[in-house]
């Protein structure tokens, strides 16, 4: 938790409501972005992403698994969040578990959706070998290195990249002689697919403060939230998930229109974004 003096409370709320925030930036308008990707070779796909002082890097793995009996034509995917005791003096102890197991519910809830898979940002039937019996199973892992506020946008958008950067290998599959027997599968080396990120959302907070909410929130103006809503919105606009922070509650008229700021504001962070990552996979294959 950030401590500011009353005279800073004032000066950071007095700001928000002027439309000029204690860094120069309006109320919805984002930090800096940087993205960088295939940072880790060990993983499938890997990505880093900066905004602001909020550093973050998520890596994914793929291995081959048995989809669930209830969901035979999907594949199964995995988010889990560590918070380094060094990004932050509330990572050290138990609140930096609470807060790595608050922010993988988060993100399963933002990019899965509902247990049934409805809603999903990611595309669960594109992870199918053999439908019942063989799929990829998809471990992503996030890493918060440093930070400085709206961690759960920026890991939304790590987690975006590294799907990008993402090859899977391609699988020969041998059909079974009999429905009893398993089928073989020849894992390639050489040839890999990439994975459709076409469908993945940008997550988006709005953090209230006082009678006006803001975009990318810092961790001081985080301290001065009575509550924050985060959106996981696609390219068409669709809502794939909703979490809500804080203690305070809040109408549903202003709900639905925080909703649709976040829509709007949206549209703007997934151009820069896919822009960021174009950008840095030329790079990657630069060098």
């Amino acid at each position: 938790m950030v401590g500011l003096s009353s005279g800073e409370k004032h000066f950071l709320q007095g700001g928000i409501a002027q439309d000029l925030r204690s860094d120069g930036r309006k109320r919805l308008t984002y930090r800096p972005i940087s993205v960088e990707t295939g940072v880790i070779p060990q993983a499938n796909g890997s990505a880093r992403v900066r905004i602001g002082a909020t550093d973050v890097i998520a890596s994914v793995k793929a291995e081959l698994g048995k989809p669930n009996p209830l969901q035979p034509s999907k594949g199964k995917v995995s988010i889990y969040v560590d918070c380094s005791p060094t990004a932050a003096p509330i990572f050290q102890g138990r609140g930096g578990e609470e807060l790595s197991a608050e922010l993988s519910v988060a993100l399963q809830r933002s990019l899965l959706g509902g247990k049934s898979g409805a809603g999903a940002g990611i595309d669960l039937s594109a992870l199918i070998v053999v439908e019942g019996k063989i799929c990829w199973d998809l471990y992503i892992d996030g890493l918060v290195l440093s930070s400085d506020g709206n961690l759960l946008d920026v890991l939304g958008a790590a987690i975006k990249a590294a799907l990008s950067n993402t090859g899977i290998p391609k699988v020969n599959v041998n059909a079974a002689t009999s429905p009893e027997d398993s089928a073989e599968v020849d894992i390639s080396d050489e040839e890999f697919l990439k994975f459709d990120t076409s469908g993945v959302p940008v997550i988006v907070t709005l953090t209230k403060i006082g009678r006006h909410y803001i975009a990318d929130a810092t961790s001081e103006e985080e301290s001065q939230m009575s509550s924050a809503i985060s959106c996981s919105i696609n390219k068409h606009g669709h809502i794939c998930g909703l979490t809500k922070r804080g203690s305070a509650g809040l109408d549903p008229s202003v709900i639905l229109d925080m909703i649709s700021v976040s829509k709007h504001v949206s549209e703007q962070l997934m151009i820069e974004l896919d822009s960021k990552i174009s950008a840095a996979e030329a790079c990657e294959d630069e060098s």
